[in-house]
């Protein structure tokens, strides 16, 4: 199954980790990430901890486990741009999470892209 289709098709909550420039460690609540080919990947951002440690230390980990199960992934990722209140933004969230359309439209938001650099399971390593 190709990784877009698996967070189409799984039930469950991710964390988004990242790490200021002295290496202290954060991790947030995020939805699933918006997959724009296989290599490509975006999450949408609010002008917050996660967002500033971005801006200086470009390499994060998304860690999704499924609901009910120790099943998941772990997405390494190393951001490679970023778009602020970008019109793509709304687009995505009106396809992918109608109910919450315009709940949430407080400060800038940013469409942060990502490389998917390496794709595990949520627990080992399978190797």
């Amino acid at each position: 199954m190709k990784i877009d289709e698996y967070f189409e098709q799984a039930k469950g909550v991710g964390v988004l980790a990242t790490a200021d420039k002295s290496g202290k460690v954060n991790a947030a609540i995020y939805g699933r990430p918006h997959f724009f080919d296989e290599e490509t990947v975006a999450f949408i951002a609010a002008e917050k901890l996660t967002h500033a440690n971005l801006q200086v230390n470009p390499h994060a980990v998304y860690l999704f486990k499924e609901t009910d199960k120790y099943e998941g992934k772990r997405l390494y990722l190393t951001k490679i741009r970023e778009e602020k209140d970008s019109p793509l933004i709304e687009e995505i969230r009106r396809r992918k999470y109608k109910e919450v359309e315009g709940k949430y439209k407080t400060g800038p938001k940013y469409l942060v892209y990502f490389k998917l650099d390496k794709v595990l399971p949520l627990i080992g390593d399978e190797q």
